[in-house]
């Protein structure tokens, strides 16, 4: 709750063991015109209790009373997701002990002493309680957008390598067989026809038909290609090699190991990553040469795709239509890993995909321990 307005009846709890010290404060506030209803408590039992049941917009609490500290009263309160402000007014504090108190997380504290400026005290404190509320609540706010938002990212990744793969299928099953089929009958009608310009026309038919197939095939691998199948390594090793035919640059390709055992997902990420990565160098980078490396070490899988091409600056990676940079962060998210861009103009680029791999099952029945 802010601070009070003329037509704002704040519900303040009293800590203290002196009911002349109590009557003081109230009539301090009565005087300022504060609107307010101060109830009195002098044990702790009575306080947790009041605490428990009630809702107050503040607490004032003296430091010293008998048995107990206000400190055990705010370690009662403390522990309340909303919790009210917890002000010290007191004549039995030093500063030190009050300084400590604040970093507990009391609001703030008062000497009896200066008890004219309590109600400048409550106001602020409340002031200050709502402003800190209010952040709470947008932090909390931004966090669950930014779950929902990588939650759709993950649906959308999900969503798309689900149409990727029924497109690659009717490519394959449907355009790709129909192609074939065609191309031997016109073959079999140039093997056929007598007439020169018949066997012409079906020699050129028939050449455009294998580069229809040939594209066809090509854009079903880049759909979901059939190599994954083989494993992660194999799978690198064939766009390296497929990068390096179709640009030139010199393209290696290094592994832990000549099989990387990884989860469907996880390994449709590292294939994405490296994917995108190499489109990326060839449109951009301008390199003489590419490394990639495989790890699994540590149980982490780590992919690293680096140039010595031309480089970026920061603010080409936080661009806002940078989507391939932050769509490979967003995909590697939905399998728990990060991805790291390291790159400095004219010192070429390092692309780092790090995922924890899960850890082994426990052996099935009748395998080896």
């Amino acid at each position: 709750m802010g601070p009070a307005t003329p037509d704002q009846t704040l519900d303040i709890l009293h800590l203290e063991d002196s009911p002349a010290d109590h009557e003081l404060a109230a009539r301090v506030l009565r005087r300022s015109g504060l609107q307010c209803h101060l109830q009195r408590v002098d044990t702790l039992p009575e306080f947790q209790r009041l605490t428990d049941n009630g809702s107050f917009d503040i607490i004032l609490a003296d430091y010293r009373l008998p048995g107990f500290t206000a400190l055990d009263a705010w370690a009662h309160v403390a522990q309340k997701p909303q919790h009210p402000p917890f002000v010290l007014l007191s004549g039995a504090i030093g500063e030190p002990a009050a300084v400590d108190a604040m970093r507990l997380g009391v609001a703030d504290y008062l000497l009896k002493d200066d008890i004219q400026r309590l109600p400048h005290v409550i106001a602020r404190t409340l002031e200050v309680h709502e402003a800190r509320n209010a952040r709470e609540q947008a932090i909390a706010e931004l966090a669950m957008s930014q779950r929902r938002l990588a939650e759709l990212a993950e649906h959308l990744q999900t969503s798309i390598e689900q149409e990727r793969a029924s497109i690659a299928r009717e490519i394959h099953d449907d355009i790709g067989g129909a192609l074939t089929a065609v191309r031997f009958d016109v073959a079999w009608i140039g093997r056929h026809s007598t007439d020169p310009i018949m066997q012409e026309h079906a020699t050129s038919a028939a050449d455009m038909l294998q580069h229809a197939i040939g594209a066809s095939q090509r854009i079903m691998m880049n759909l979901r290609p059939p190599i994954l199948e083989q494993g992660l390594v194999a799978a690198v090793q064939w766009l390296a090699t497929g990068f390096e035919r179709r640009t030139g640059i010199p393209t290696g390709v290094q592994s832990s190991s000549d099989a990387i055992d990884t989860p469907a997902d996880i390994q449709l990420v590292a294939y994405r990553t490296a994917q995108e990565a190499l489109t990326n160098i060839s449109k951009h980078a301008q390199p003489s040469k590419v490394d990639i490396e495989l790890s699994d070490k540590e149980g982490v899988l780590t992919l690293e795709v680096t140039d010595d091409g031309r480089g970026m600056d920061a603010t080409v990676r936080d661009k806002p239509k940078a989507f391939g940079l932050k769509g490979l962060q967003e995909r590697a998210r939905t399998v728990g890993g990060w991805l790291d861009i390291s790159s400095r103009p004219g010192q070429g680029t390092s692309v780092i995909l790090s995922i924890p791999l899960p850890s082994p099952l426990t052996p099935a029945p009748g395998d080896a321990p």
